[in-house]
């Protein structure tokens, strides 16, 4: 889906460890503990039933790399480090779950794209990014992202 999608309510995303476009915390990543960062999500609407969360890094060599992928998420208004909030996808390691920033070279930027989903998604556990957001096309009722930069410390 496009990160420039218009919608009737935009959902704020922050995160207490990071600032938009801000460095994410080496916990976070392959040279930390490769857990998930905490998640702030605000203007949910009423009528959300669900959330989908991507995280991705459109800066990696080899096209998109698709760090997290997770939908079916209760409509909460927070994601705590190190969890499993909803139904997990296939990551670009071809693993289940979370992934963190580990960039071969120079800051790449990692975004939080957070939906607001009008019905559960009937979408296979391991399913790739590709098949979650054709699912979300006709059921995202608010969008909003988090942006955070990531360079190695090499």
């Amino acid at each position: 889906m496009e990160t420039t999608i218009r919608f009737k309510t935009k959902l704020n995303i922050s995160s207490p460890s990071f600032k938009h476009e801000g460095l994410i915390p080496r916990t976070y990543t392959c040279e930390g503990s490769n857990v998930n960062p905490p998640l702030s999500i605000e203007r949910i609407p009423e009528e959300t039933l669900s959330l989908a969360l991507i995280m991705d890094d459109p800066d990696a060599p080899g096209g998109t790399f698709d760090h997290w992928v997770v939908w079916n998420i209760p409509p909460v208004k927070s994601i705590p480090e190190n969890s499993n909030p909803g139904l997990e996808g296939m990551n670009s390691m071809g693993e289940l779950g979370y992934t963190g920033p580990c960039p071969p070279s120079g800051t790449h930027r990692y975004f939080f794209k957070v939906y607001a989903v009008d019905v559960l998604l009937d979408t296979q556990k391991g399913a790739t990014k590709e098949k979650v957001e054709f699912a979300l096309q006709d059921h995202t009722i608010a969008y909003g992202e988090l942006i955070g930069l990531y360079k190695k410390k090499n």
